[in-house]
């Protein structure tokens, strides 16, 4: 039985964690699987956006715990496998050339946190809940450090991960853990309307953007602007940017 489903309306691609019973959790297959629907949305043709929900009240509560339970005595190759596995999900995430949305809904804990951490975009409903709890079982949220960071900057990035306290949907606004907050009876309808919004965006432009956004990471200053200098100009070959160019001038005529 497969861990996700992969839904196509296209333009919009959409990945649904399909483990309700088990509010979502990550095990091994259900990372692979969710690499691989990566994979296949982020080279089809067809799909602009992608868009990852959930099945059930919860979005994703973290690692199958008793999945890790039957790991418990395996050799460190299996757990750096299983380890490997999430951080894969985590690269494609941030090198797939579209826009990825979670639209979160409950709880989001742990990798499940992680998940949403690594998206480019992220709608809460008002009731999410967001936390890095790991540490409370003796564990490290050792890889979404990478991207928490970046998203919170250091103090409140540690106030997380070493409390593993959970946070509600508007503080996670306010320190920047996620992009939008809704109503959650409007959840689902606002992320659809976003994502039709994105859809519409010239393509070129949008994989630009985002391609451009993480490339700015470590940086310098100068460094920063030469980067933006040289995609700008790719920007201007665009047929996307010649027809926009001319029907802004056409309107203001």
């Amino acid at each position: 039985m497969n861990r996700i489903r992969v839904e196509i309306t296209a333009p919009v691609g959409t990945i649904v964690l399909a483990r309700p019973e088990k509010k979502n959790a990550l095990d091994l297959v259900m990372t692979r699987e969710l690499a691989g629907a990566l994979e296949r949305l982020g080279t089809d043709e067809s799909v602009r956006v992608i868009r990852i929900t959930a099945d059930g009240d919860d979005f994703c509560a973290g690692a199958d715990l008793e999945a890790l339970e039957a790991m418990l005595d395996r050799g460190s190759d299996a757990h750096r496998e299983d380890a490997e596995a999430l951080a894969n999900v985590f690269r494609l995430l941030r090198t797939t050339p579209k826009p990825v949305m979670a639209v979160v809904r409950g709880r989001a804990l742990a990798g499940g946190a992680g998940l949403v951490t690594a998206c480019d975009l992220v709608i809460a409903g008002e009731g999410a809940q967001l936390g890095y709890p790991e540490v409370r079982v003796g564990f490290v949220p050792a890889m979404v450090m990478t991207m928490l960071r970046r998203c919170v900057g250091e103090k409140r990035a540690f106030d997380l991960v070493a409390t593993g306290r959970s946070i509600g949907a508007r503080e996670a606004l306010e320190i920047g853990l996620v992009s939008r907050v809704v109503p959650d009876a409007e959840l689902d309808q606002l992320a659809s309307r976003l994502a039709e919004q994105l859809a519409r965006t010239p393509p070129a432009a949008l994989h630009a953007t985002k391609r451009l956004f993480y490339a700015l990471d470590g940086r310098s200053f100068d460094e920063g602007l030469a980067l933006g200098v040289s995609v700008n100009v790719e920007a201007r070959a665009t047929e996307d940017f010649r027809e926009g160019v001319r029907r802004f001038v056409r309107r203001d005529r």
